[in-house]
């Protein structure tokens, strides 16, 4: 009775079956690992931002490059405020503001960007208060330049003159003369009546769109191999029945004939078509 796994249509089902199988199980296990990987990141990511607001600061110098072990760290500048630009598009709170953003000329000649702090409503400059003057030491969280289009992070153009959309070097260079670090810091007290801005996790570590889009992957292979399963108990379901039928004699003369046969057949009549329209008798 299944003597029809034998043939080589079967031969190659099977076949499919067995690499198929594996190769799902493997991808989806894989992408469970990545999703697995941003939940780890994001829980030492949240535990190191607790550490970090007890720590000492540390000079800006010895913190960079910024990488996922130094963002979020706190550090300490001294320098003279010079350009100051708004951010618009900020949400706080569950409300929409804007980040006062003021560039900290260091004595190494690079100047630093500043998030004094943030403020409700649209980005207005008459709101925005005026940096302190003379030479200043700012202490706060070391951030990584944003990414336009990432994280909620705007990468709308054409905005008016004095105002960004991302805090990156990218971004600011076409606006300041200054030769700018690749990294920012936001203030742990934010100055002249502002709210402070909290620091955010590296990329790559929280539970972001693409954290649940390698949960989704996980389940969607996981899926593909159960179907794969599904199908080839459904064909041999199918063929058993069929051999069973034939051998009972409960199946009309052509069905008794296997599936290749069957097609032979079909292509016989479609080369050959005088044959099946030929009256009888003829």
């Amino acid at each position: 009775m299944y003597r029809f796994l034998l043939t080589p249509r079967w031969w190659g089902i099977n076949v499919f079956v067995l690499l198929a199988i594996p190769f799902c199980v493997f991808m989806g296990s894989w992408q469970l690992s990545r999703f697995e990987g941003r939940v780890h990141d994001q829980r030492e990511a949240t535990e190191q931002a607790a550490s970090d607001r007890h720590e000492t600061a540390r000079p800006l110098a010895r913190m960079l490059p910024v990488d996922k072990r130094t963002s979020g760290r706190r550090v300490t500048a001294t320098g003279r405020y010079g350009k100051q630009l708004l951010v618009p598009g900020r949400q706080l709170d569950d409300r929409s503001g804007f980040y006062v953003l003021t560039l900290l000329r260091t004595p190494s000649g690079s100047s630093l960007p500043v998030v004094r702090g943030w403020l409700p409503g649209d980005a207005d400059p008459a709101k925005a208060p005026a940096a302190p003057r003379g030479e200043v030491t700012v202490t706060g969280a070391l951030q990584a330049p944003e990414t336009p289009g990432d994280n909620g992070v705007s990468a709308q153009g054409g905005l008016p003159a004095g105002q960004t959309a991302a805090i990156s070097t990218g971004s600011l260079v076409n606006l300041v003369p200054d030769r700018l670090y690749a990294a920012w810091i936001t203030l742990d007290r934010a100055d002249s009546g502002m709210k402070a801005v909290p620091a955010t996790a590296p990329d790559g570590t929280g539970l972001d769109l693409k954290a649940f889009q390698n949960l989704g992957y996980t389940g969607e292979w996981f899926v593909f191999a159960g179907f794969t399963v599904f199908m080839w108990f459904r064909l041999l379901r199918r063929e058993v029945e069929f051999a069973r039928d034939a051998a009972l004699g409960l199946a009309p003369e052509q069905e008794q004939q296997g599936p290749e046969q069957r097609e032979q057949e079909q292509q016989g009549r479609a080369e050959d078509p005088e044959s099946t329209s030929a009256p009888a008798g003829t």
